[in-house]
């Protein structure tokens, strides 16, 4: 596929711009500028010195802001929660060698979750290449397996067109991580740059012809069902099809599944949003899969995370599969009806195709499954003075949900918190929930924080952590007052490696070896940066301490306490078809927290 220069069709092109001499370094400003950015996060190095050196008149003018971070996995964090808040490609930098390996976590994390981004490292001098130099290390052949492509660099000329190509590769298509090493000597060299020239990737297709006659087939699959339910993921948001898949909804009365990525996809509070559905998905969520005669999956790759074991999944139902990326398709669930192409043109094309259609038997019975889920519900259990995540959870939803300057977003690392976030925070925006879905790396949260509220600086920003993952990157509160970023963070704080722990509990006779995590106490450690912050012990302190949270300018961190062995239900044993659920027993005395769900 080619690219022009951008003008649209009818429109005479440009003049050609003329080439101006400039070093390699200066070429990585100047084009980061003609692709609208003006953000990066990043650690200098020896092998990178010559760019950071052009960088400076670029900053010096306000151009284009560098954030410095305290380790460089951190740099491709906050590009990715920078990114994941905007849909634009994020940008980090590092040197070579150790500097361009601490990426790779994060670079890794983008990729799994379909972020656009696009990451520079330097790399030693070209005649050194293969010689073990001091910081050299093969940097194109570590990252090649978690990136969408990459670029080692060893002539200045070549420099403009490929970063050129590495933006337009990260973000068409299904959106990635496009990695581009570049040697000092390049760095230092100068050649002749201009950024008019055309792209043209053979075999690069990121954009599939839409096939009317597989769209026309799924709305009369669609429309003769009786039992329809949609199960939407992260390709959704990338596509900006919300309103979209809204308007099908309603439309045709079926009600939605999403996966984790695809948290908000419609709002949680409408009447036909069943939540998530998978390992720790609502029963009735998960129930509806297992029973629906049509299943629309849309924007999602059917990861083991939803689907359970593969055999058992969703036996009864046909299924019809959109999906951009035609290497998804059947890898893991083979659809009966696949719908390639970009949601963006394939959902608008499906909607005028679909009747109004009403499944009163269908619907009854999803409310009868989700009444029982409710009995088991842990915030209606008898609990009196013990503090609790989901109560936690909940109560910050409260706090949140209805503020101005647009709703909040939610950051959260991996692990019992990322499930509790999901199952009692209700989300009615898409995209308001960021966090680390395939690789579930531990530590994401607080530096994909850092880059949201760099994006959006008047919107409120929680990082949600775990005590274990947040010391994985902790060093990042220095980011906090570097930046003078209002993240609030709140730390659920157990003991332990929480969801490691319920897995020894679980299936390992309670060995909880590994598990139980020794912390510092975090308000002196937030006091070391001038961040203030509080400890909160009983359910009676929860809410004023968000309050006092939000109302403080800055960032501000809540040390929460919980009780140590709450475990995230319902939950898909390994092996498990997705309705074999292990549920929480219900209770006998239903009193308490006053945890209410969003009505069906």
């Amino acid at each position: 596929m080619s690219q022009s220069n951008g003008q649209p069709n009818g429109h005479p092109p440009k003049a050609p711009e003329t080439p101006v001499p400039m070093t390699g370094g200066t070429m990585v400003w100047e084009a980061l500028l003609r692709e609208g950015v003006n953000l990066i996060f990043g650690h200098p190095g020896g092998a990178i010195l010559p760019t950071y050196d052009a960088l400076s008149p670029y900053e010096a003018d306000g151009r284009i802001h560098h954030v410095l971070v305290r380790h460089e996995q951190c740099a491709a964090h906050m590009a990715d929660g920078y990114a994941r808040a905007t849909g634009k490609v994020g940008v980090c930098i590092a040197t070579s060698g150790p500097g361009a390996t601490n990426l790779v976590t994060g670079l890794a994390t983008a990729q799994m979750d379909s972020v656009p981004m696009v990451a520079i490292t330097g790399q030693v001098t070209s005649s050194l290449l293969g010689t073990d130099a001091f910081q050299e290390a093969d940097v194109v052949g570590v990252t090649a397996p978690v990136c969408k492509h990459n670029y080692l660099v060893t002539d200045v000329n070549e420099l403009p067109q490929i970063l050129k190509e590495a933006f337009y590769i990260a973000r068409s298509g299904r959106p990635g991580v496009v990695l581009i090493d570049i040697c000092k000597d390049a760095q230092n060299a100068t050649g002749m740059f201009s950024y008019d020239m055309e792209i043209n990737l053979p075999g690069f297709e990121p954009y599939p012809n839409v096939n009317m006659d597989a769209i026309m087939a799924a709305a009369a699959m669609i429309n003769r069902a009786e039992r329809p339910l949609i199960l939407s993921g992260h390709g959704v948001q990338l596509a900006g099809m919300s309103r979209e898949l809204l308007e099908l909804v309603e439309k045709a009365e079926i009600p939605m599944v999403t996966t984790l990525l695809g948290t908000g996809n419609i709002p949680e509070s409408h009447p036909l949003s069943l939540g998530m559905g998978g390992m720790h998905g609502e029963a009735y969520a998960n129930r509806a899969i297992q029973g629906c005669d049509v299943m629309i999956a849309m924007g999602m790759r059917f990861d083991d995370r939803i689907t359970g074991r593969l055999d058992s999944f969703a036996k009864q139902a046909k299924i019809i599969h959109f999906e951009l990326d035609s290497a998804e398709v059947g890898k893991n669930v083979v659809p009966d009806l696949p719908v390639i192409g970009d949601l963006s043109e394939t959902l608008p094309a499906l909607l005028p195709l679909i009747e109004d259609r009403r499944h009163q038997v269908w619907i009854q019975e999803l409310k009868e499954w989700k009444a029982d889920s409710a009995q088991a519900d842990i915030l209606n259990y008898e609990v009196e003075d013990e503090l609790i995540p989901p109560f936690v959870m909940r109560q910050l939803w409260h706090a949140t949900h209805n503020i101005a300057n647009g709703p909040a977003i939610v950051v959260t690392d991996v692990g019992q918190h990322q499930m509790w976030e999901c199952q009692y925070y209700i989300h009615d925006h898409a995209g308001q929930l960021l966090t680390s879905g395939g690789l579930g790396t531990m530590g994401f949260a607080l530096p994909a924080a850092i880059g949201a509220q760099m994006a959006f600086p008047d919107r409120l920003v929680w990082a949600v952590v775990g005590d274990g993952g947040f010391q994985m990157t902790l060093q990042e509160l220095a980011v906090l007052k570097q930046e003078h970023l209002p993240v609030k963070i709140a730390i659920i704080n157990n003991g332990f490696l929480g969801m490691v722990r319920q897995w020894q509990q679980l299936f390992y006779e309670k060995r909880y070896t590994g598990t139980p995590v020794v912390s510092p106490d975090f308000v002196k450690l937030a006091d070391a940066y001038s961040i203030p912050a509080i400890s909160v012990t009983r359910p009676d302190q929860v809410v004023a301490a968000y309050e006092q949270a939000i109302a403080t300018p800055g960032p501000f961190l809540i040390d929460f306490h919980v009780k140590e062995e709450v475990n995230v239900y319902p939950m898909v044993a390994p092996g498990s078809a997705v309705d074999q659920l292990i549920r929480r027993p219900k209770p006998s005395v239903v009193q308490g927290y006053s945890g209410v769900q969003p009505s069906f």
